[in-house]
């Protein structure tokens, strides 16, 4: 069996809160920005993307489809 790669902590060990502090900047929760920009084009629609699946998988056993587990 093939060894499960965490992808989502390593993701995660690089934003450094970076998508955290655009949407403090555009005077929006962190959720409601990323709604917003997911359908943007380039990283900042890969940032919102990203930070709308931890905010899944952040919240108890449905997360775990994401982790793989």
């Amino acid at each position: 069996m093939a060894k499960k790669k965490k992808w989502m902590k390593e993701a995660f060990a690089n934003a450094h809160g970076q998508f955290k502090a655009k949407a403090e900047r555009a005077g929006e929760s962190t959720k409601a920005f990323a709604e917003e920009k997911k359908n943007a084009g380039g990283k900042l629609g890969k940032q919102a993307n990203l930070a709308l699946r931890g905010m899944e998988a952040s919240h108890g056993s449905r997360g775990k489809k994401w982790y793989g587990e």
